[in-house]
């Protein structure tokens, strides 16, 4: 197994970790709503791109509100076959 044959400097770790910077991500607008969007993707607002719709976001929208709005069925307390350590008897 290699070992380490030199102590690495502080200003040798430093221009090796100069890379880790993050970069800034470039949004552009929107053409047909003037929303940000990020570059190559289709506007999450209206659903356009290059020039076209792509995405239908009344179906989309719909759907949300639909999910949300379901009322799913309380879950039953389950029943244990056995006790807890810490657990007190009422």
């Amino acid at each position: 197994m290699g070992l380490p044959g030199h102590r690495r400097t502080s200003s040798h770790k430093r221009r090796r970790a100069s890379h880790f910077a993050l970069a800034k991500t470039s949004a552009t607008e929107c053409q047909k709503c003037k929303a940000p969007v990020l570059p190559h993707r289709a506007c999450k607002i209206c659903g356009f791109y290059r020039g076209r719709t792509v995405v239908d976001t009344a179906r989309a929208a719909a759907r949300l509100v639909k999910r949300l709005t379901a009322k799913k069925p309380p879950v039953p307390p389950q029943e244990h076959d056995h006790e807890h350590k810490n657990e007190k008897k009422a």
